[in-house]
């Protein structure tokens, strides 16, 4: 098993590779959908981060990944690992296999790893693709992993993509798509009361967590935000010193 630095620090000819896949899926999906990415510096550069986005087609993984210089992980079906093509270049990419027939366990172990080793991760609230573009309740799921974790959460919305490559279409299609990262969100006070409570309460926490995370996504809106120059800073701002402030 590998350790946590291994998990954020992969060899040398792995990091090219995440970073050649990413210039060419930048440039794919800036020609084929006019993909506007909005704010996007609001992803801290470095530390555990949770990026929560709905989710309206296959598209949503790398149009939230590839706008950002850090590397990110991503969950997906294990059963997509056993394609002779996809399989080896997933597993490159560290993409995490997820388990549901038998359960989510490992996949969940393998996201806190990933977290406490300060990495950046996508998950969808929903679990699963909308049926019709719109958004759907959120599980109580990131909840948990927010619970878990401590990590701090920044709401995405996408725009477009159900459009784009919707769960009805077979193959995607060209279609304007726009990609909006919403501010920071910590949950530290109910990560507290997590450690303590019952496990009725316990989930209910977790499901309270994952609804604020879905009203923030809902909230955001496919144009650009003013830029705040505190907000800048502290996004850009290494962990150690973030946390060192904050505390």
């Amino acid at each position: 098993m590998m350790s946590s630095s291994q998990l954020i620090k992969p060899a040398t000819s792995v990091t090219i590779f995440y970073r050649l896949a990413r210039w060419v899926v930048r440039r794919v999906l800036k020609l084929y959908l006019g993909w506007q990415v909005l704010d996007a510096h609001r992803v801290p550069a470095e530390g555990p981060v949770i990026l929560a986005a709905n989710h309206q087609s296959f598209l949503d993984p790398p149009l939230v990944a590839a706008p950002l210089e850090r590397r990110v992980s991503f969950l997906a079906r294990r059963s997509l690992f056993r394609s002779w093509w996809l399989g080896p270049f997933m597993r490159v990419l560290r993409v995490i296999p997820l388990d549901r027939e038998g359960g989510t366990g490992a996949g969940l172990k393998a996201v806190l790893a990933w977290l406490e080793a300060g990495g950046a991760v996508v998950l969808f609230p929903e679990g699963t693709r909308s049926p019709d573009g719109r958004l759907q309740p959120a599980r109580a799921g990131v909840g948990l992993v927010v619970i878990r974790s401590g990590a701090p959460v920044v709401p995405v919305r996408i725009f477009g993509a159900f459009e784009a490559w919707g769960r009805h279409m077979r193959w995607p299609r060209p279609r304007r798509v726009v990609v909006k990262y919403g501010r920071l969100m910590r949950f530290d006070a109910w990560c507290a009361e997590a450690r303590g409570c019952s496990l009725p309460r316990l989930k209910e926490l977790y499901q309270m967590v994952a609804d604020q995370i879905m009203a923030a996504i809902a909230v955001l809106e496919p144009r650009a935000d003013p830029v705040c120059q505190p907000e800048l800073a502290a996004a850009q701002r290494p962990a150690a010193e973030r946390q060192q402030v904050s505390g």
